[in-house]
């Protein structure tokens, strides 16, 4: 059982820069997988970054490749997400996320965090 808690969520101004974090209880963080999601108003939750268990490979859908970080700290159970040069379109609830396994790529996330919210003024 994992249980995830995210923090670091705000506003900013664009082009400004946010870190969040998600801090995982569970014996299990350190074999997990972990990813980030967001959903915006009126749309569906979208993937953002993902991490594998190590910190060796990670995954970023295009549009905040170059922008946007994910790293772990297994031993802090911690995975954050540096976001820089932030845009209005990245306004959303963030979601942190973790795997049932280590299986890379993550086929299926198994437990989620309560989300916060991250808004980008123009």
């Amino acid at each position: 059982q994992v249980q995830l808690l995210e923090s670091g969520g705000g506003w900013v101004q664009a082009g400004g820069s946010l870190r969040l974090s998600c801090a995982a209880s569970g014996r299990t963080f350190g074999s997990a997988g972990m990813g980030w999601f967001r959903q915006a108003p009126g749309k569906e939750r979208e993937f953002v970054t993902a991490i594998n268990w190590s910190g060796g490979s990670t995954d970023y859908v295009d549009s905040v490749k170059g922008r946007f970080t994910i790293s772990r700290d297994n031993a802090k159970n911690t995975v954050y997400l540096q976001m820089n040069s932030l845009k209005p379109e990245d306004t959303a609830v963030y979601y942190c996320a973790a795997s049932r396994g280590s299986r890379w790529p993550i086929i299926e996330y198994g437990y989620w965090g309560q989300g916060t919210q991250v808004t980008v003024s123009s």
